[in-house]
């Protein structure tokens, strides 16, 4: 199913980074609640009710797939496409034990596991045959948890998290520096994992329309004009290269949000400020309940047509306070322009880090 590669007789261990991804995980682990549903194009998203505005799909089956259906597409969308699909709620509590469960099977065998959320994983192994380790953990995960999967083998994460996209459903592909120009060269800048829609029109306009080409950029024409940082990162990238190490200890959140999408625009400034105010409360709460201290508050607003802007504010020290956090985020609030209908609003915190992760950049704030 994939690129493999027999390992000569005598061959030495060597460390390999492996990418895990449960295949079309979400559906699957409702497929396992639901049986009766295998063979029918499923799609999960919000309430399970695919005629309420505003809510897109979480993911779809294969079968859903064949007629366009997509995760992030709105349910309404999806329905039109394939109005005999069976819409299901999201379980979010569900998703996250049969994560768990996957990363317990895979810390039983002699490797190194990075989780990187519900249905993927890094795992670092010093094997003579890595296709082999491949196959004995998509068969633990299989057997232990009735849930399939696909894996990358690569000899840095970026190849590996390829290779893994290459080898679903439910195989496994190795890309290295050994392959990687024969299976990528020709391929759009946008196969690269870190490159987006986005960032490939910009290559393309200054003619680098493949990862060939831009592997043979010259550096310092890419750092002017994508700057000094990404300009020689993407080159990087094409080349194949990437981090190497895979990390263990537990990842600890820098931040947390919580946001609503309303099913009706918002147009009273009273109605919006109560909801910033419930918004800011939530948040202070999950603070407590983590045991984590606020440093800083954003305040996430999208207005129609499809117009989102956040405003942020650092605290004076960090807090749990609710009323604190509150009246920061109804300060943030008046700094928005709130003219136009509102479709959705969001509250976000970044936490205080553990001494050994104050080092690193502060988590991200709401996104568009």
């Amino acid at each position: 199913m994939g690129s493999t590669s027999t390992p000569s007789p005598g061959a030495r261990p060597r460390d390999w980074i492996l990418h895990l991804d449960l295949d079309q995980f979400i559906a699957a682990v409702e497929l396992l609640r639901h049986p009766e549903l295998r063979g029918k194009p499923v799609v999960v998203g919000g309430t399970g009710d695919p005629t309420q505005p505003r809510t897109v799909a979480a993911t779809a089956t294969y079968e859903a797939r064949a007629y366009g259906v997509h995760s992030g597409m709105p349910l309404r969308t999806a329905l039109r496409r394939c109005p005999d699909a069976v819409f299901l709620p999201t379980d979010p509590p569900a998703y996250e034990a049969a994560s768990q469960r996957v990363m317990d099977v895979l810390r039983e065998h002699p490797v190194r596991v990075e989780v990187w959320g519900w249905d993927e994983a890094f795992i670092g192994a010093a094997t003579a045959d890595p296709e082999a380790l491949a196959a004995a953990l998509q068969h633990a995960v299989r057997e232990r948890t009735c849930l399939d999967c696909s894996i990358g083998i690569g000899d840095n994460k970026h190849q590996a998290k390829l290779a893994s996209a290459f080898a679903k459903p439910a195989g496994i592909y190795r890309l290295t520096s050994d392959n990687w120009a024969g299976v990528m060269n020709d391929r759009p800048t946008d196969a690269l994992w870190g490159i987006g829609a986005k960032t490939a029109r910009k290559l393309a306009a200054h003619g680098l329309h493949t990862v060939a080409q831009l592997a043979a950029a010259d550096p310092a024409d890419l750092a002017r004009h994508f700057g000094p940082t990404n300009g020689p990162w993407y080159r990087y990238l094409a080349l194949g290269r990437g981090e190497a190490e895979v990390v263990t200890t537990p990842w600890i959140a820098r931040g947390h949000s919580r946001e609503t999408t309303f099913t009706r625009d918002l147009t009273d400034a009273a109605d919006v400020a109560a909801h910033v105010t419930a918004l800011a409360q939530q948040v202070a709460r999950d603070a407590t309940e983590a045991g984590r201290e606020i440093i800083r508050v954003t305040v996430k607003i999208r207005s129609t047509p499809f117009l989102t802007r956040t405003r942020q504010s650092t605290l004076p020290a960090p807090t749990t306070d609710a009323a604190v956090i509150t009246d920061t985020a109804r300060a943030i609030l008046a700094r928005h322009d709130l003219t136009r209908p509102i479709r959705l609003i969001g509250v976000a915190v970044d936490y205080t880090m553990p001494a050994r992760e104050t080092e690193t950049e502060p988590g991200p704030t709401p996104g568009p």
